[in-house]
């Protein structure tokens, strides 16, 4: 069911959620956390939908603020209320807000929290400078960014740098989750070498392959290359392969296609590995797990990138 209300009030947007809840009984009840998006110009209907599918393991209200027009001189709120079939396990209030309403956003969004609940702020538009202290990042427990809707990967993540406080967080850092996870656990298998170099192949142009660079050269202390052959590689969007070379040979993890990844190693036959890239439905509902701050991404984003964009010029 989706309700419209023009040219409204937040009052009046509370007032009818209550109605909802109430017609809904207990479908309309259990939410476990209030999802804030914050975009500019255009309600962002990828988010909504992921936001909507990560429902079903976190129930949540989902409150997106559209800033259409705020130089507009006139102030403008009008709304659009999802429930049931149309959002999910959750329920949604679109903002779009236009002229003097968007000049106090942590107000305008306040009498729509869920009592008791924690926040998560989402800007999924690219970096954001200092979201902690943002109108939604400061009432956040957890706020997320997505570099990788930036342009250039380095000015994106030093920008995320400069503001960086616990409890920020970037999919361009979930999405290697997986790969970080998977390479632990083959350097835990023999032979037990150490390893003397590493290649982190991918579009240098992805937050990921940086990170991912910046991530190894912290925990291994070794030289990391980021070699131009996979620069172009239209099969790609992100991360292609990794290499950690080893007296005995390489260790690499390639990827084959949308779903499978080869690891090859010295002497031993190559392994065909499932591991689909993550969409967004699963990088939101991996970050909405847990609420904690990820410290080491905080030091691989504050203190390795800055080390190895200096390394590589």
């Amino acid at each position: 069911m989706i309700i419209e209300l023009s040219d409204t009030t937040t009052s009046a947007i509370s007032k009818r959620l209550v109605s909802v809840r109430e017609e809904g009984g207990v479908v309309a009840l259990g939410r476990v956390l209030t999802l804030v998006i914050s975009t500019t110009g255009r309600a962002n209907d990828e988010a909504i939908h992921a936001a909507n599918m990560a429902s079903g393991e976190h129930p949540m209200r989902v409150i997106v603020v559209n800033f259409v027009d705020p130089r507009s001189d006139r102030a403008r709120i009008d709304a659009e209320i999802r429930v049931g079939g149309d959002a999910g396990a959750s329920d949604v209030v679109i903002l779009h807000v236009s002229g003097p309403a968007a000049n106090d956003p942590e107000t305008l969004v306040q009498a729509l929290l869920l009592p008791d609940a924690p926040v998560v702020a989402w800007w999924p538009d690219g970096a954001v400078e200092s979201v902690s202290e943002q109108a939604f990042g400061r009432i956040a427990q957890l706020r997320i960014t997505d570099a990788g809707e930036s342009g250039d990967p380095f000015e994106a993540l030093a920008l995320l740098a400069r503001g960086y406080r616990p409890g920020d967080s970037d999919f361009a850092w979930t999405r290697l989750t997986v790969w970080r996870s998977q390479l632990a656990a083959a350097l835990d298998q023999p032979p037990y070498e150490p390893v003397e170099s590493v290649e982190v192949c991918g579009r240098k142009s992805s937050p990921a392959t940086i990170l991912m660079a910046a991530w190894l050269r912290s925990r291994l202390d070794v030289p990391v290359l980021l070699p131009d052959e996979f620069d172009d590689f239209e099969a790609t969007s992100g991360l292609h392969a990794v290499r950690l070379h080893r007296p005995s040979g390489a260790l690499e993890f390639e990827r084959l296609s949308e779903s499978t990844v080869r690891l090859c190693q010295p002497n031993q036959p190559a392994q065909y590995i499932p591991m689909h890239r993550r969409d967004l439905t699963e990088v939101l509902a991996e970050e909405l797990r847990s609420l904690a701050p990820d410290g080491v991404y905080g030091d691989v984003l504050v203190n390795a990138v800055p080390l190895l964009a200096a390394e590589i010029g």
